[in-house]
Parts: structure tokens; C-alpha cells; sequence
């Protein structure tokens, strides 16, 4: 079931809103970025995220086939989010389950993780060792 939860940077200069059913999977992945960057992400779709403000806080980084976008806080470092544009769904958006404010420790801890083989772009596939992700 779709709730709105409500999220920011480290140090609250990016703040924004994201739809997210949190019963669904969220994805640990052992590309490059997400395994330096310990990037625990859900899906909002398309229309699913609203950026609430920091606008010019942000810097997208781009990489390898540079068709998707990594956004971090210029001020703190914090990637609270990311924009797949390049998906089986079509555009959506990666939201830091680090990042969200009103989500208890209880409620991560319930949450659905599907690992991914991202370094060798088998996204349908876990890679042979996930543990550490």
C-alpha cells in the first residue's frame, strides 16, 4: 500500500516527498556507486517524488552508460535519491531508505530486499555473494 513519507539529506538542505509501498522490494545492488556509496533504495514512480527543496543543493552525477542519474547534496554528500531512466518501468525514482525521516527501525527492518548483480548488469540476477551489500 502506497504511503507518503517525507525525507532529507544529512544536513536538511534537500528535503522532499516520495510514495513508496514499503511492502514491496527494495534493492541492495553491487554496482560501483552503490557498493561505495551503500545506496538502499525503493522505487516511487514516475509522479511519486516531490522534491520539496534544495534544488540548487543538488549535483547529478552521471557515469558508465551515463543513463542514469545519482543526486547528492552538494553541502553534506548525501545521495537521498536517484532517477532510473532507464528501467523496466520506465522513469522512476530511487529513494534512500536512509534518508527517510518518518520510518522506524522496526519498519526497515521488515522491508523487502531483492540483491542485484548491477556490476555485471545482470539486474534480474543476485550476484554470487550479497551479504555485504
Amino acid at each position: 500500500m502506497l504511503k507518503t513519507y517525507r525525507g532529507r539529506c544529512h544536513c536538511g538542505a534537500v528535503t522532499f516527498e516520495a510514495d513508496l509501498d514499503l511492502t514491496q522490494p527494495s534493492y541492495r545492488c553491487n554496482c560501483s556507486i552503490c557498493r561505495r556509496t551503500r545506496f538502499w533504495p525503493a522505487v516511487a514512480r514516475d509522479g511519486g517524488f516531490r522534491l520539496l527543496s534544495g534544488e540548487s543543493e543538488l549535483t547529478k552525477y552521471l557515469f558508465n552508460r551515463r543513463v542514469n542519474e545519482h543526486w547528492f547534496c552538494r553541502r553534506c554528500g548525501v545521495r537521498a535519491f536517484g532517477i532510473g531512466t532507464d528501467t523496466p518501468i520506465g522513469r522512476m525514482y530511487g529513494v534512500n531508505l536512509g534518508c527517510l525521516d518518518d520510518v522506524s527501525d522496526e519498519e526497515l527492518a521488515r522491508i523487502p530486499i531483492t540483491h542485484v548483480d548491477g556490476l555485471n548488469e545482470r539486474w534480474t540476477q543476485a550476484p554470487a555473494f550479497f551479504a555485504h551489500l
